[in-house]
Formats: structure tokens, C-alpha cells, sequence
């Protein structure tokens, strides 16, 4: 069973396992959907208007109530939820989040651990991980950052170098926008700004040692995404190589890029 006295799981070890282990968040929907550990899978507590409500009754009733409230709303849904974390852990091991690292995760930890799942849980929560990823942002590397106006062709070269072996990082692939005025066109809905960087920090983890990075020149926002200060700090410090291709090199691409989608409403 799950003993919450031997302790948690700090952050590095926590991000090591999760390269072999499943790994569950168990915040409300809305809460994931803001952003979430790259990879995890969503197992709430809570939905959305439960968590409301149990934070209702803690702030007009205090916190035993709370709890018996809780535990009301996850009763009849402790199975489904058990036999769906089962269907995850195929080698009955798997690593779990909440906010904070307490009660949700605990509970949940608790929950698992009598279907066989050993479980371990994030010290500090979704918060710690949040800190120490926007912290590793501040840590100096090599970039080399390819600039040009639109239609220059910098995706296509970032490709390149990517199948060539060089360490690349594709903001805008991780925007979802290609960075320019009608950059959202074709491309998927948007993440937010914070889950922008948490799928900046996987990129980021990956290419530790194999420097420099290339990554292309983008202003402080992505569309409506908006980089970490650290990182975008860090951009400004190194090198800019820039294309400056002309005219009738930048159509073509631009054709190519925009003009082969159908007109909106």
C-alpha cells in the first residue's frame, strides 16, 4: 500500500523515471488542459465543478469537511478510475502529480496501490516541476539562431540540419504557428503559453550536451504564445545568422506555404 511517511520524489529523479514509467496527473481537466508534464495522462481526482465544490465547503466548512466531502464524490468513481490507471501500468509501476504534491496525489497514490501499483509522487507537484524548468531556462548554452524575413526558407533549412544530425529546436512546430501574420493558418489550435514551455523543456532536456542548438529567430510571441523570459534572454545573447534571399526566392515559398489552403467563411 501506498505510505506517504517514506517520502516523495524529488524533480530529477521524478523527470528520470518518467522516461520508463507512466505518468498520471491527477489535477481537474481544466487544469491539464492549461498544462501538464509532456506525456502525462490525465486520471482527475476531481472534475472541474467537484473540485469547485470541495473548495467551497473547505472555505465555508473547513478542511474535515472538505475531506468528507471529497470522499462522497470519489467513491463511485474509484473503480473505473483504478481499472483505467491498470490499463497504463503494464509493469504495475507509475508516477503521479497533483498541484502540490498532497492530498489528490495521495489519495489517488493510495487508490492505486490497492490494485497492485506501485506508485511514486512528484515532491511539490505540478509547482516544483513548473520551477525547476522555468529555472533551467537561465542556464547558458550555445544557440545558433538562423533569422530572414518570411518565405526565406529558415523552416526548410532547420529540417535539413535536423537529418544531418545538428541539434535542432522548432519553436514554431511546438506553437503550432509559423510565426508570421497568417502563420496559424493550416496549423492546430495553439497551446498556451504555459504549456508552451513545458514541451520547450522536453526539447530542451533532449539536446543537453549537443551543442550548439539551432532554432530560428522569432519575436518574444508566437502567435498568441508567449517564450519564458529566461529562454527568450537567452536567444538575445548569441549569434544571428541571416538569410537574405530575394524576392523571387521568397514568393515561391510563400505560394507554397499559404496559398494552398482553401478560403475561410
Amino acid at each position: 500500500m501506498y505510505d506517504p511517511a517514506r517520502g516523495k520524489t524529488e524533480i530529477k529523479k521524478f523527470l528520470k523515471l518518467s522516461a520508463q514509467l507512466p505518468v498520471i496527473d491527477v489535477r481537474s481537466p481544466a487544469e491539464f488542459e492549461r498544462g501538464h508534464i509532456p506525456g502525462a495522462v490525465n486520471i482527475p481526482l476531481f472534475t472541474d465543478k467537484e473540485r469547485e465544490e470541495v473548495g467551497i465547503t473547505f472555505r465555508k466548512s473547513g478542511r474535515l469537511k472538505a475531506v468528507l466531502k471529497g470522499m462522497e464524490l470519489i467513491g463511485p468513481q474509484a473503480v473505473s478510475k483504478l481499472v483505467y490507471a491498470l490499463t497504463l501500468a503494464e509493469g504495475r509501476k507509475m508516477l503521479v502529480y497533483c498541484w502540490r504534491g498532497g492530498m489528490r496525489s495521495e489519495a489517488m497514490a493510495w487508490l492505486f496501490s490497492t490494485g497492485g501499483i506501485a506508485t511514486e509522487v512528484l515532491h511539490g507537484g505540478y509547482k516544483a516541476y513548473r520551477t525547476h524548468i522555468l529555472q533551467s531556462f537561465s542556464e547558458r548554452r550555445k544557440m545558433v539562431i538562423l533569422g530572414g524575413f518570411t518565405g526565406s526558407g529558415k523552416t526548410d533549412i532547420l529540417k535539413y540540419l535536423g537529418t544531418g544530425g545538428e541539434t535542432v529546436i522548432d519553436l514554431e512546430r511546438l506553437a503550432n504557428h509559423r510565426g508570421s501574420a497568417f502563420g496559424s493558418i493550416g496549423q492546430e489550435r495553439q497551446p498556451s503559453s504555459e504549456h508552451f514551455a513545458n514541451l520547450l523543456y522536453a526539447e530542451w532536456q533532449k539536446a543537453e550536451g549537443r551543442e550548439p542548438m539551432w532554432l530560428e529567430d522569432e519575436s518574444r510571441s508566437i502567435g498568441s504564445v508567449f517564450m519564458p523570459d529566461n529562454f527568450y534572454s537567452s536567444i538575445q545573447l548569441n549569434p544571428v545568422i541571416v538569410l537574405l534571399m530575394p524576392p523571387e526566392v521568397r514568393i515561391p515559398n510563400l505560394v507554397r506555404e499559404y496559398a494552398t489552403f482553401p478560403a475561410g467563411p
